[in-house]
């Protein structure tokens, strides 16, 4: 059993110090970078979030509207209007979700 296990375990023990190494390189980028520390002030916002939003989004100026962030990732929720009926759904597939 152990010769089925082990390299199983090396496996895993490689990929644990893989993910340790890219979360040091994850906090070190967000450690030099401003906005990335101001957007980890905001609950619920960690490095690997905020790291993240600041790739994507890179200038803001760019959108005319707030409005339009939400869309470009995808958080706009889809409305079906006809007639009297206005419902409003779930978020949409669109953007870089």
């Amino acid at each position: 059993m152990l010769g089925i296990f082990e390299p199983l375990l090396q496996m895993h023990r490689c990929l644990r110090e893989n993910l340790a190494d890219l979360h040091r390189l994850v906090l070190r980028a967000v450690r030099v970078d401003p906005i990335c520390r101001r957007l980890m002030t905001m609950p619920g916002i960690g490095p690997v979030t905020a790291l993240t939003y600041r790739a994507t989004i890179d200038d803001p100026k760019r959108f005319r509207r707030s409005r339009s962030v939400g869309a470009y990732l995808g958080l706009t929720p889809r409305r079906y209007q006809s007639g009297e009926v206005d419902r409003v759904g779930r978020i949409t597939k669109v953007g870089d979700s």
